[in-house]
């Protein structure tokens, strides 16, 4: 067991015990590095019981799973250490109380507020689905989502998420908490998808705001208005669609399910009687509707016109900003105006950049916009472009634990694993045609590398990944040295991500077929192009400096590597 000051890697600190299961605690700890707290749970791996190694593999299957995602309203994991005794999972401190403490202090909460949380779970579960395979959740429950100070939500817990599998029948293994869990999540029914998720958190929904717990007896779901009959008649039925115990009943996605909840109003039962009543009157008014179509339209058309106009007006107003702020302001409301160009978008991502920083809040700002709309940004084609554009922002400028010495490294890891999603899903959303398309899937590639080579050193298979990842780091110099058009800060992280690599597995590259010349020309490349570039600011003076220092390890490693 962790004790208060002990420090794990030499960088987290226990501060205090903050809860605990059957063979794992967490702990409070602060990071020495970056002077930041994360929450670390310890589990024992010496309790020699086929328990024990289930909650071991299951906590190690968790980890792999939450680092490939990337999502403001998901826990990440920042780091994995293995010993002999423990695995220690390192992952975000989140502030705030759980829904279900919410439900017993207060009890049932009201509907707007419930209704708030239910589109940010929503958008959550949607980034889910539309990985590559999908995550299935299938824990969606009060006590596994987290209200912060800020207002917002996190989903915590992905002990049971699983990937969705194409061809399997059904589940593997029978799991979910009674009363919130899908019947197909028992076997039977077959295999639990993006609709299962649909039903817990209807399930969930109903929870938060009658205040009955679905998981007590008499274990029944009645209709919302037979608890408060304030409450929507068109919350009630969207509630009803998303637990019916077929799948084929149910909403078939969450982007469906987060439709109806914005417009939760137009499902009301007092919406559709209102509908029925113009109904009645449409043959009446018919034809002076068809008069008045010529001005409806042209209504229409003043007010597309209008809409042009302001987001011209606060494009023009950014570009001629006198500070940052003021820039990001006027672009983020563009944003607001025409959600679905990309103009906008750039814009913020180059003011972002002004200062050679991408900021945590920044992060945020520009995220809120982006996870909105990016399912209709799919559909019109223009998401691969913005996706790439992201991709390289995280890359090249997020300043999440930057420092210097050791510190710029494990930024530049940081960088790499938050680029990641975007950079897949400019692939994945782009095509072949595209100029971006072949660095970006280099980009992709070595950025999983760097996520996923610590657990696979740890669990002895990591062998095979080293060829590859050398041909993507040769690939990058070879597409960045001498290139003028990249700005200094992109060229500059390129040499040292490849100095670094040479440095860190320059024997591993050797066992696999790497030759001493190709890590030398590498490295020889690099170091004329580092040696010959004029840095313009700082910033990129101290980073060229940094590299400069670190020209002798590189070659060592070579040289010892074959010796």
């Amino acid at each position: 067991m962790a004790a208060a000051g002990q420090v794990i890697e030499g960088k987290y600190e226990i501060l205090k015990l903050v809860g605990q299961g059957g063979m794992s605690k967490v702990y409070l700890a602060m990071d020495r590095r970056l002077n930041k707290q994360w929450a670390v749970k310890e589990i024992r791996k010496n309790v020699r019981d086929s328990n024990n190694e289930l909650v071991v593999h299951s906590a190690v299957a968790e980890a792999n799973l939450i680092k490939a995602l990337d999502h403001s309203a998901i826990v990440r994991i920042v780091d994995i250490i293995d010993t002999d005794r423990d695995i220690f999972i390192v992952e975000d401190y989140i502030e705030g109380e759980t829904l279900s403490s919410i439900l017993e202090k207060h009890g049932a909460q009201s509907q707007e507020r419930v209704i708030d949380w239910a589109v940010q779970l929503c958008e959550a579960l949607e980034y889910l689905h539309t990985r590559t395979p999908p995550v299935i959740y299938r824990d969606m429950k009060p006590a596994n989502v987290m209200l912060k100070p800020d207002g917002n939500i996190k989903v915590i817990d992905f002990g049971i998420a699983r990937e969705y599998k194409k061809h399997n029948v059904e589940d593997t293994v029978s799991l979910g908490t009674r009363g919130y869990a899908a019947p197909e999540q028992f076997g039977g029914i077959g295999q639990t998808d993006a609709r299962t998720d649909v039903y817990g958190l209807g399930v969930t929904l109903y929870h938060l705001v009658t205040g009955q717990n679905p998981s007590e007896p008499p274990y029944e779901l009645k209709p919302i208005r037979e608890w408060n009959p304030q409450l929507s008649s068109g919350l009630e039925t969207i509630i009803q669609k998303c637990t019916m115990l077929n799948p084929e009943d149910r909403y078939q996605s969450c982007a469906e399910l987060l439709y109806a909840l914005r417009h939760y109003d137009l499902v009301s039962a007092e919406h559709r009687a209102a509908l029925k009543r113009k109904r009645n009157l449409f043959l009446t008014v018919v034809g002076v509707a068809a008069a008045g179509y010529l001005t409806g339209g042209i209504g229409l058309s003043m007010r597309n016109q209008a809409n042009r106009e302001d987001y011209q007006q606060n494009i023009s107003r950014a570009v001629n900003a006198s500070n940052v702020e003021d820039r990001i302001r006027y672009y983020a409301a563009a944003v607001d105006i025409r959600p679905l160009e990309n103009e906008a978008y750039l814009g913020m991502i180059e003011a972002f950049k002004e200062d050679a920083a991408f900021t945590v809040s920044e992060e945020e700002e520009l995220r809120k916009k982006v996870d909105v709309y990016r399912e209709q940004m799919i559909q019109g084609g223009k998401y691969a472009d913005l996706a790439y554009e992201i991709g390289r922002l995280y890359w090249h400028y997020y300043d999440y634990g930057r420092g210097g010495g050791t510190d710029a490294d494990q930024n530049q890891i940081t960088r790499m694993k938050c680029a990641v999603p975007w950079f897949a899903d400019a692939v994945t959303y782009g095509s072949e045609e595209a100029e971006y398309y072949n660095r970006a899937r280099i980009y992709r590639d070595i950025g999983q590398f760097n996520k996923d080579i610590t657990l696979n050193i740890v669990e002895a298979s990591d062998k095979g990944m080293y060829a590859p990842y050398w041909e993507n780091i040769r690939e990058l110099v070879e597409l960045t040295a001498g290139r003028e058009e990249e700005n200094e800060m992109t060229r500059l992280e390129v040499y040292r991500l490849a100095l670094y690599s040479i440095e860190q597995y320059a024997r591993k590259f050797r066992s696999e077929g790497v030759s001493q010349e190709e890590q030398a020309e590498v490295y020889e490349t690099v170091k004329g192009a580092v040696e010959e570039m004029d840095t313009t600011s700082d910033t990129t003076e101290y980073i060229k400096s940094s590299i400069s220092a670190r020209f002798q390890a590189a070659e060592n490693a070579i040289v010892n590597a074959f010796r």
